[in-house]
């Protein structure tokens, strides 16, 4: 058991909700074990004050490309910066090394396009806005340094569907940036990208 919040009369802070999971809310008035908040929506409900989390009171309006850099690193911190950035159509977000993807359940296309792929080429890991492509460039940068053997671990939901971030499009995307990444050279037989692309790939 982690050591509950401290939270005082004023404080902004995080609520469970049965319809929306989390809801920001100001304590009213603290009650022994629970305390007293006004909801952003206007309701008023008492809650356990282990149940609760300490809320920013600044929102950022992008949210945060890197969330290491959050105030407080819990699920309602999470996943409100998470809510904030798909409302913009930012789907990709880092946790340090780790790059979250959200479905944005529409196509977009101009975000793995050639051109992407030029923007993100030699560029170094975080400089740019989080990405697919930015994962591969990082992952093949470390193995040509290094000369050694490298891999990246693609992990989601079962079932999600043929869906921009699925776990099957983001394979194919990381195979297309690394092929892309190989070039081509004539005279060579096969190149670089149809032998990446004849790779099998588990999922």
């Amino acid at each position: 058991m982690g050591t509950p919040p401290k939270v005082y009369e004023g404080s902004h802070i995080w609520v469970e909700d049965p319809e929306v999971v989390w809801i920001d809310g100001k304590v009213l008035k603290i009650l022994g074990d629970e305390v007293e908040v006004e909801t952003s929506d206007g309701r008023t409900v008492t809650a356990s004050i282990s149940k609760t989390y300490p809320k920013d009171e600044e929102d950022h309006a992008e949210g945060f490309n890197d969330m290491t850099k959050l105030s407080y690193m819990h699920e309602a911190g999470v996943l409100h910066n998470l809510e904030i950035r798909y409302q913009i159509n930012k789907i990709y977000t880092y946790s340090g090394g780790i790059l979250i993807a959200v479905n944005p359940f529409q196509r977009l296309p101009d975000l793995y396009d050639i051109k992407m792929m030029e923007r993100y080429k030699g560029a170094p890991f975080g400089e740019l806005s989080p990405h697919v492509f930015a994962i591969g460039e990082a992952a093949f940068r470390d193995m040509m340094n290094e000369g050694t053997s490298n891999s990246i671990l693609v992990s989601g939901e079962s079932g999600a569907g043929k869906t921009e971030t699925s776990k099957t499009k983001t394979t194919k995307m990381l195979m297309q940036y690394l092929a892309y990444l190989g070039g081509h050279k004539e005279g060579e037989g096969r190149s670089v990208e149809q032998q990446v692309l004849e790779v099998g790939f588990v999922i």
